[in-house]
Order: C-alpha cells, then structure tokens, then sequence
C-alpha cells in the first residue's frame, strides 16, 4: 500500500468534491433531529458550486490545498486560506475505510503549516467526533453554532430602509466591513461569493453593512457595524425567500443574539448545528459566516 499527501491539482476536484459530498452529508444525517429537515444530499448546482469555489482556491491559494493518496487514488482533501493575517480551513474529509491511518493528521498538518505566521484562525466543523478531538488539540475553541430555519409568514415582514443592492464597487466597504467584524478582508472571495449570491449593502450615515443572499433567500455570509443594520439585512434576507418554501440561515454563533431576535420575530426555528472553530479569535460579531469562505 502506497500512502502519499502532496498538493492538490485541478484534476483532483471531481474525486474530491465526491469526499466530501459524501462524508458531509453521512455526518449532517447521523446528527440531524427529528424536528429537523431529513439532509438531502448535494445537488447538481450544489456540486457546480463547489467546484467553482475549490477552482477559486487553486488560484488564490495553492499552497494550502492537499490531496491524500492511497495506490494512486484520492482518498482525502484538507484546503485553506490565507486572509491577510486570518488562517481559515475551508474543508477537510478523508474516506472512511482510509480512516485510522493517520491521513488526516497529515492532511490537517500541510494545511496548518499553510497558516504559518497567522495570528487568527477559524473555520466551520461539523459533529465529527474525531475531527472535534483533532481540533481542539490543535489549540481551537468550539463554539456551538445554530441554524434558522422555517417558512417566512409574509405579513411579519417589516419595511427595511436604507438597503440597495450592491456592485463591485462596494469591495473596499465589504473588506473594511470584513476587518471590523472578523478581523480580516475577504479580498478575492469577494468575486467568487458575489457570482454565486446577491449582494445587498446598507452605506447610510453611520450604518454601514452587507449581506450575500442566496437565490431561496437566506444569508450565506453577512458583516455590519451594528447589530441594527446587521437585522436590518437579515429581514431583507427572508424577504428575498420563496413564498412558503422553507428559508434556511446557518451558522449563528451565540455572540449574534440579534439573529435569534429576528428568528423569534419572524417565527423561524432555532435549531443547534456544527461549531465555528477559532484561534486567537472570539466568535465575530454582527456577524454571519460563509461556508467554505468564512
């Protein structure tokens, strides 16, 4: 048996995007309650998406992207960034029946190292037990996040001022945004995020704010200077959902109570889901992190 870790190429991506396909959905159904949704695995745009933002990676980082091989066939993935002086794991997963060879701890290594000379670090895990372990002996806190989730009544929507839809031109306020709340830019993946999600800013006096909107309506990512603003572009948020389609907004740490303020409004469910993991960082805030981009 020959086991290799080496950088990973663009070839790699279609096996790669399978990994964690499957292992983030076996995950999400082993943990999910009974008065949550069944997880349903990734859909074809799912799988577009993901590839556009590993291609994304490969471009802005190559030097945090690994591939674990096993006789010459991808067997696990660990990818990461470099924002100015924020490390963020983007991805890791290794194959069950390659398991319990130390190819994780190799992989979760090289991409560590990536981060070498970073003051911060965060990135979003799942329930994963022996991921958790690894983590926190890597010197990471957990801090339990949650999800909102539920069909938006239409008449609880409030009128929302002073919210426009944003262009490339508001980069510069969404990075000092950025740096204000978590403590580094999104730079690049500001392109990346602004291809896949609607951009909504709020730029009025001192209120200055943004939010990523997916196409069901739902933030994927959001940064404001006051939690006002920050309800302010959660509300525009659900106005965006479907009529009477279920509307999901993941990853709300504790620190974002004006969240679940909206949530209780709104009448949402507050349900618990993964951990925002963090170094050298508490949970930020007003703030609502993108998956993979944090």
């Amino acid at each position: 048996m020959t086991l290799l870790v080496r950088p990973m190429q663009v070839d790699d991506l279609p096996a790669c995007e399978a990994i964690t396909r499957a292992a983030y959905f076996e995950v999400d159904r082993a943990t999910f309650q009974r008065s949550w949704p069944d997880p349903q695995p990734r859909s074809e745009a799912g799988r577009t998406d993901w590839l556009a933002k590993s291609r994304h990676k490969l471009t802005t980082d190559p030097g945090g992207c690994w591939v674990a091989e096993e006789d010459g066939a991808v067997v696990g993935l660990a990818t990461s960034l470099r924002r100015e002086l924020m490390w963020i794991l983007c991805s890791f997963a290794v194959v069950p029946e390659a398991q319990g060879r130390g190819l994780g701890t190799l992989l979760l290594d090289a991409a560590t190292r990536y981060g070498s000379g970073c003051l911060r670090g965060m990135f979003v895990a799942s329930h994963d037990q022996g991921a958790l372990h690894r983590y926190r002996k890597a010197g990471f806190d957990l801090h339990a996040q949650m999800v909102l989730w539920g069909t938006v009544a239409r008449e609880l929507l409030p009128a929302v001022p002073h919210v426009r839809e944003g262009t490339a031109a508001d980069r510069d306020l969404c990075d000092s945004l950025d740096r204000r709340t978590r403590g580094a830019a999104h730079g690049p993946d500001h392109a990346i995020l602004a291809e896949q999600f609607r951009l909504v800013v709020v730029d009025h006096g001192s209120h200055q704010g943004y939010a990523y909107v997916s196409k069901a309506g739902g933030v994927q990512c959001l940064a404001a200077d006051d939690r006002r603003t920050a309800r302010i572009l959660l509300w525009e948020s659900l106005a965006s959902s479907t009529p009477d389609v279920p509307v999901e907004v993941p990853r709300i740490t504790s620190a974002n109570q004006w969240a679940l303020d909206v949530a209780t409004a709104a009448r949402l469910e507050i349900h618990p889901r993964n951990f925002l993991a963090t170094r050298h960082l508490k949970p930020p805030t007003p703030y609502i992190p993108h998956s993979t981009f944090l």
